[in-house]
């Protein structure tokens, strides 16, 4: 009677294969990063006072390399050469490296501009994905639009996608006084789920300069949405 053949590997243990003993390395267990780490952030520039805010915020996101998507009304442009003596360029590419160039980064970071009355443009859309939107600073023309739904440019209508697809909507109001009806307009955008951060800084980092106290206002924009990308001083975070 025939044998059935063996092969080599079952009756010679030299010849049969081996379990791998290494342990994964770094590399093959690097899990890959957060579909959300890579979606822009929002920034929108109303025509109120303190375009500084803006400066500072393009800044810090650009050094952190986030991308920004970023809309200025035209009273921005106005506000601009009130403030600054500074005429801002409304063709899309010319305006991102004018942002660069006020910011100082140049080429760190992702940076796109809109014009204001592009209102097919992607950030117009619930369905192109952001990690929110901040508004700064926010006019209370802006704030009251916001507030009752109206949006009458890009700026305006990416704002009221955010709070529609249930994202984070940053306003930095700078005004003083708050009138009454500015009051129930800024209480109207907190109840809908804006988050309300009044352009107002803090002391007790002991600021040195006009930067310090900006720069702290724009960090606790940034707390909002969970980014942290700006050295503050924060209180007693260190302590033991």
């Amino acid at each position: 009677m025939m044998r059935p053949h063996v092969p080599d590997a079952v009756t010679n243990p030299d010849l049969r294969p081996t379990t791998p003993t290494t342990e994964p390395t770094t590399e093959t267990m690097t899990q890959p990063a957060s579909p959300s780490r890579s979606r822009p952030i929002v920034l929108g520039v109303t025509g109120a006072s303190g375009l500084i805010y803006a400066v500072r915020a393009v800044k810090y996101l650009l050094e952190a390399d986030e991308a920004i998507e970023l809309v200025a009304s035209r009273s921005a442009a106005m506000v601009w050469n009130a403030e600054n003596q500074i005429t801002m360029p409304t063709e899309p590419a010319k305006q991102a490296e004018f942002w660069r160039s006020q910011a100082g980064v140049p080429t760190a970071g992702r940076l796109r501009c809109h014009p204001a009355g592009d209102v097919g443009a992607n950030i117009a859309s619930g369905s192109f994905r952001t990690r929110g939107m901040i508004v700064m600073p926010c006019s209370m023309s802006t704030v009251g639009k916001l507030a009752n739904g109206l949006s009458s440019d890009l700026l305006e209508r990416a704002a009221d996608v955010q709070l529609k697809e249930g994202r984070s909507l940053v306003v930095v109001p700078r005004e003083t006084p708050f009138s009454l009806v500015h009051l129930r307009n800024l209480t109207a955008l907190a109840e809908a789920g804006a988050r309300i951060v009044p352009a107002i800084p803090a002391w007790y980092h002991q600021p040195q300069t006009i930067e310090d106290l900006v720069d702290f206002v724009v960090a606790r924009v940034f707390d909002q949405l969970d980014l942290d990308c700006i050295p503050l001083k924060r209180w007693k975070e260190n302590e033991v």
